[in-house]
């Protein structure tokens, strides 16, 4: 068993916790936590992996990652949810700082020290960075552009970039741990845009969300429309949730697409009587066209073809997500997670 001692000035610098929630990662699982594990962060480290009920081999690896390293913990996550894999790792986790990273993700060498950095240095409750997809493949590829442009997600800094200040959310997160246990931790009603509605939890009790474009996560996009389509059909739904949830949370960045949606499909269908209406779908094809083929711009000829596909299939599934969400989703959910959460 490895044994793994801190440095000289490690007591300057506090107990950090990296939480995993781990479900089906086999592939990605030892690569993820060999990043996590080969930290340049001063002070003491621990990893903490919440494993769901998964179907490949990921139990394995991660036993064997346990076994080789001291720092590595396991506790169960039985529904295999991620917002209740993230409490039963806060749970069961020890220290002052809690770094939430996912089982496929690849942060850089110094991304825990300069994410504490940023902490102290803004007296902010959440920190994280820059969410930069990488593709593969060509339609990866496109994803990915896509999901780095204005026009695939808005202008979200955690997406598109931009300079470090105050944000309403960052990908990931390196949170206090004083913050998240005073607001209960993660909503585990939330199946997704449980990051989102964490962090408009934590403002609206006075905490500062900071954005810094120095820490930089490489996320891999879905590699298939179809799997494209249901991960932004279930970003729409739930999307849809917070709103009902939280009053005044939606703004035109998140009516857009399902406005697009409603506009097109109308205009569409009256133009089967009124020719001219078709103009209005027929805009939306130009823009998407022209602004995929411009966010393209440097990508191989197959790459910025298929970048007006990947836009199109991004903003249909959110409106139509956002659109579909049942009333149903938002009932059964504990109003203050502090008075029923899992912490």
């Amino acid at each position: 068993m490895a044994i793994h001692e801190a440095t000289p000035e490690a007591h300057t610098w506090p107990l950090v916790s990296v939480i995993v929630p781990v479900l089906n990662e086999e592939r990605h699982l030892a690569d993820a936590v060999a990043m996590i594990a080969g930290q340049d962060y001063p002070g003491e480290l621990e990893i903490v992996l919440a494993l769901g009920p998964s179907s490949d081999g990921t139990d394995a690896v991660a036993a064997a990652l346990a076994q080789a390293d001291s720092r590595i913990r396991l506790v169960a996550n039985p529904s295999g949810k991620t917002p209740a894999g993230l409490n039963a790792a806060i749970g069961a986790s020890r220290g002052s700082i809690i770094a939430r990273v996912d089982g496929h993700a690849e942060i850089p060498v110094d991304y825990v020290r300069v994410a504490v950095t940023a902490l102290r240095e803004h007296n902010a409750a959440n920190v994280g960075g820059v969410m930069s997809a990488q593709g593969r493949t060509p339609f990866e590829r496109a994803v990915a552009t896509a999901m780095r442009s204005t026009i695939g997600v808005g202008n979200a800094a955690f997406h598109v970039g931009g300079q470090a200040a105050e944000a309403e959310t960052v990908y990931l997160g390196v949170f206090r741990r004083d913050v998240l246990l005073d607001v209960g931790g993660f909503d585990e009603h939330y199946e997704r845009a449980q990051d989102w509605e964490m962090n408009h939890r934590i403002r609206d009790r006075g905490g500062i969300i900071w954005f810094t474009p120095d820490l930089v996560v490489t996320y891999r996009p879905r590699s298939t429309p179809a799997a494209l389509a249901k991960q932004y059909f279930q970003y729409g739904r739930w999307r849809h949730v917070i709103a009902r949830h939280h009053e005044g949370s939606i703004n035109l960045r998140y009516l857009a697409p399902p406005a697009m949606v409603l506009g097109t499909t109308a205009m569409g269908l009256l133009g089967l009587l009124w020719r001219p209406a078709w103009l209005v779908p027929a805009a939306y094809a130009g823009a998407v066209a022209v602004g995929g083929t411009l966010a393209g711009r440097g990508e191989p000829a197959s790459v910025r073809a298929l970048t007006p596909v990947a836009l199109i299939v991004m903003h249909w599934s959110w409106g139509l997500g956002y659109l579909t969400s049942p009333p149903s989703l938002a009932q059964g959910r504990i109003a203050d997670p502090r008075t029923g959460g899992s912490l």
